[in-house]
């Protein structure tokens, strides 16, 4: 690549400081072509770093097999270091810059002596958008830079964006030893650095994704007055033709992708779900009073295991070119296969690690297995989805994966009481962290692990951005997730879900009946379209039923956790949790 403005500049003086201190045997500038794709990944297929699958049925698609101990993200490796401890709060792992230099910096010495040194341009947001933001991931591994193409705008592209300047993102990226000891994702918001060593998995090495897309943004956000969300954003069309964007909040493997890229059931002809993005939404108050949102990648990085054409047929129409696949299952004839497919594991499956399967063995595909797709390859991609201005949120959703207390659905009194449903979230924990599946946990806006700074003075930035806008989204909770006594689940989902999300259209629009409820504004029974559902006897009742009691402990279980935050916690969440105990009582 021929030296360019960027390459001369603090740019390509910040990769010259890091040739130093890391010793690679060659330094690549990463263009984004085709051409040089295909050329990266020919090579990782020569060294067994990819294997490509069936050419007839998954044409351009490869699997990778990462480390046994390299599977998830890894929290308690995850570090923000502020020079406060404070301004880290009280959820997230805390480490000094200080201490960063003297623990961390010396695994990069010499780290990539043998390797080839992948200089990463990657640009989060549509092209032209004033909402998009420059990164740079400086990275070993070859793999990290097949998906990052995939997954933002990468190359030349983001260096025509930037220019000379030196308002950039520094991601330093080394595979290491691999070795769980060594194994760190520092975060530096002052100052805009990323650095992440011994791991090669997704959330811990595409550092344009969480590391940037939430921990870093969502600290420029709040200095700028922007939202930097865990969330997906979707465009739902009526059969009038009208589009409104919803933003849903959800913890990892709790039905994102499924929701963003939903198919409507029989029963809702001339209903649409547009697919702008199914996990990052950057949030930023319109000169009109609304809220905008970009998705700022161009890809998808979903959870295999469950996706199946039930569950998602968007996802599965766009899984059969040019996917990378990593740790599922592969069928002797060099098909993907993962639990929940829909298709029986043939004879002479092999699992995530290369072993030929066996009966009894507990899963084939590693149950946080992973696809890497183009945004490009969805069949309901929006037509906006790359729009520069981005569009207007007239829906904001919370929801997590509860058997118990949450019902379907519910509306918010008002936007701070939105923010405080937001805060008080809680979520059964899945496979796409390390660490015990199934324990319920708070994790506010979906965001326990993502937040880059205190989560106190986060939610107390909700409550600021709310008061710029004069036409806030209307605020919801939901939960697909709701069991019998005996643990069936109570509600369908998937493509049902369509009939929430009427109702909550009906919201926006002024209308659907509501039944007022300590909790929030629930829709009345005739208000939610249940027809040719035919729902088991009392289903329904418990779906929208709140047990007075339960609420009470979850309220106790909530003020435990705003315990933490000190004089951090903002005094409307204080006033808004005084009143719902008061409306318990």
């Amino acid at each position: 690549m021929p030296a360019t403005m960027a390459q001369q500049g603090p740019l390509g003086d910040w990769v010259d400081e890091v040739c130093r201190l890391t010793q690679p045997d060659k330094v690549v500038w990463c263009t984004g072509s085709e051409e040089e794709y295909q050329a990266i990944v020919g090579e990782m297929v020569r060294t067994g770093t990819l294997i490509p699958l069936n050419a007839d049925s998954h044409p351009a698609c490869y699997l990778h097999r990462s480390h046994h101990s390299d599977v998830a993200r890894t929290e308690q490796s995850t570090f923000i270091c502020t020079s406060r401890k404070e301004d880290a709060g009280p959820t997230n792992n805390w480490m000094s810059p200080a201490e960063a230099q003297e623990r961390v910096a010396k695994l990069y010495q010499g780290c990539m002596r043998g390797r080839k040194l992948y200089v990463v341009p990657y640009l989060m947001g549509p092209v032209g958008s004033s909402y998009s933001r420059v990164g740079v991931e400086i990275t070993d591994s070859p793999y990290v830079v097949a998906n990052m193409r995939i997954m933002t705008r990468m190359g030349k592209t983001a260096l025509d964006h930037l220019g000379s300047g030196a308002d950039f993102v520094k991601g330093l990226h080394s595979l290491g030893d691999l070795n769980p000891e060594r194994r760190f994702i520092l975060h530096f918001p002052e100052d805009h650095r990323i650095w992440s060593i011994g791991s090669g998995y997704g959330g811990n090495a595409l550092l344009g994704k969480k590391c940037h897309a939430l921990r870093i943004a969502s600290w420029v956000g709040r200095q700028e007055g922007w939202l930097a969300e865990h969330m997906l954003i979707l465009g739902l069309q009526d059969p009038a033709g009208e589009v409104h964007y919803i933003a849903a909040a959800f913890p990892s493997a709790c039905g994102k992708t499924n929701l963003a890229m939903l198919v409507p059931p029989a029963a809702f002809p001339g209903w649409k779900v547009w697919t702008v993005g199914d996990d990052i939404a950057w949030m930023h108050p319109g000169s009109d009073g609304r809220l905008w949102a970009i998705n700022p990648e161009a890809g998808f990085f979903g959870v295999a295991p469950g996706t199946s054409p039930k569950t998602n047929p968007n996802a599965m129409a766009m899984l059969n070119r040019g996917v990378i696949f990593t740790n599922v299952a592969v069928t002797p004839d060099g098909r993907p296969w993962w639990e929940g497919i829909d298709e029986p594991a043939p004879p002479g499956l092999v699992d995530w690690q290369g072993r030929l399967c066996s009966p009894g063995r507990e899963k084939s595909a590693h149950p946080n297995s992973r696809f890497t797709a183009s945004a490009r390859n969805c069949p309901s991609i929006s037509p906006s989805w790359e729009d520069p201005k981005g569009v207007p949120i007239s829906a904001i959703i919370f929801g997590g994966r509860r058997a118990r207390v949450a019902p379907l659905v519910y509306e918010s009194f008002s936007w701070a009481h939105g923010v405080f449903v937001g805060a008080g979230m809680a979520s059964e924990t899945t496979a796409a962290a390390t660490g015990a599946v199934g324990v319920v946990r708070r994790d506010p806006m979906a965001m326990l692990p993502f937040c880059g700074y205190n989560m106190g003075d986060y939610w107390g930035h909700w409550l600021s951005v709310g008061a710029r806008l004069k036409q806030p989204p209307k605020i919801f909770h939901v939960n697909w997730f709701r069991t019998s006594a005996d643990g069936k689940y109570l509600w369908p989902g998937y493509g049902e879900n369509l009939r929430v999300l009427q109702w909550i259209l009906s919201r926006v629009k002024g209308s659907g009946k509501t039944a007022e409820s300590p909790i929030g504004l629930l829709p009345t029974r005739e208000a939610l379209n249940v027809d040719g559902l035919k729902p088991a006897p009392g289903a329904l009742d418990a779906l929208l039923s709140v047990d007075r009691v339960a609420w009470q402990q979850e309220l106790k279980d909530q003020r435990k956790f705003f315990d933490q935050f000190g004089d951090r916690l903002p005094r409307a969440l204080a006033k808004e949790y005084e009143a719902f105990a008061a409306r318990l009582q």
